[in-house]
């Protein structure tokens, strides 16, 4: 099992912490992955980066699709990989309604129908064998249809990519992640637990659904973890529990909660309610609270070194493949390396 690291996305300032990311490409990490939202934006942290370092993988974790056209994405990708010697992974999501409607004035709808056609746009533009055309339901390239000019025409990515750049997508519900498995090169969930094994049946949908027998080999599980190592477990626990409640009870709304419908998923449907009730409430100290120790040792990687060893053995014995630490803590990065 690799290991990678994830910056996430900035707050109100810049937090790009080069001396972290020196400390994991020092300790062996294979991938750094900067993330967007609605402030700062991944490419850009990522050429950043990239240019600070020789070895370690710039990965998209992930590039907004709604925020990008399907050929935006694949010239920045190929920019990013050009200048890097080939170090660039993409990895796509959708986000969610809030964000896709309320920020980038996007329809969510179709989330599915959207994502392949996506993604074979990309490919096409990238392998470079003909000029691009596509005819879809959400894309059609050349765009012919109302206020078009009828001047478009088929064109060819100008840069001659030298470089494979493998595509990653991020997804949740049964139904996307048996798509990232028929179509991606690898997975980037979220709040995936080594003990659940129900994504399994999907992943192998998508594998079957593919053609490739050796689909699977070809694959990279690589979920992102929220990480601490420290020897009071009761600080390391309470460490997790803010970003659990931020997601599970304010990213979405109510019914329309991605994190929230996880959790219940994995048997905590009764304390999603709660974390959901007070984070929406406005009392996200009391939602913070609301989130069960069992919950946390699930999902997060949260304790002294011991259990940390322990638990790093148990995603790796679930066939997790790259597995992505998120912290801000240098001393974690390191110790993870070196428990593996």
């Amino acid at each position: 099992m690799k290991l990678g690291l994830n910056l996430g996305y900035w707050g109100a300032r810049p937090t790009t912490d080069m001396e972290m990311v020196q400390a994991a490409e020092d300790a062996g990490y294979t991938h750094v992955w900067a993330a967007e939202s609605w402030g700062s934006d991944a490419a850009t942290v990522l050429a950043w980066i990239g240019g600070q370092t020789s070895t370690i993988r710039l990965g998209a974790g992930i590039f907004q699709m709604p925020a990008r056209t399907p050929a935006m994405t694949a010239m920045t990708a190929v920019t990013l990989s050009e200048l890097s010697g080939g170090r660039f992974d993409l990895g796509l999501g959708l986000s969610g309604p809030q964000v896709v409607e309320g920020w980038h004035g996007r329809p969510y709808g179709k989330p599915i129908g959207k994502t392949r056609e996506y993604v074979e746009i990309v490919r096409k533009i990238i392998a470079r064998e003909e000029a691009l055309t596509h005819e879809g339901e959400h894309y059609q390239i050349p765009y012919t249809g109302e206020g078009a000019t009828g001047l478009g025409k088929p064109l060819k990515l100008i840069t001659h990519p030298h470089h494979e750049i493998p595509i990653y997508l991020a997804s949740i519900g049964p139904k996307n992640v048996a798509l990232t498995a028929e179509i991606a090169d690898g997975w980037l969930p979220i709040f995936y637990s080594p003990e659940h094994p129900e994504f399994q049946e999907s992943l192998e949908k998508g594998f079957a659904a593919s053609g490739d027998p050796d689909r699977r080999s070809k694959f990279t599980v690589a979920p992102g973890v929220q990480a601490v190592v420290d020897e009071d477990f009761s600080a390391a626990r309470n460490a997790m529990r803010p970003m659990l409640a931020l997601y599970i009870g304010g990213m979405g709304a109510r019914g329309r909660n991605f994190y929230h419908t996880l959790a219940s998923r994995y048997g905590f449907e009764k304390e999603a309610d709660e974390i959901q009730d007070a984070f929406l409430g406005g009392k996200r100290m009391a939602a913070a609270v609301a989130v069960p120790d069992g919950l946390i040792d699930l999902v997060c990687i949260a304790g002294p070194r011991g259990h940390v060893k322990e638990r790093l053995a148990a995603w790796r014995e679930s066939g997790v493949d790259l597995l992505n630490i998120s912290t801000n803590d240098i001393d974690t990065v390191r110790a993870i390396s070196e428990l593996i």
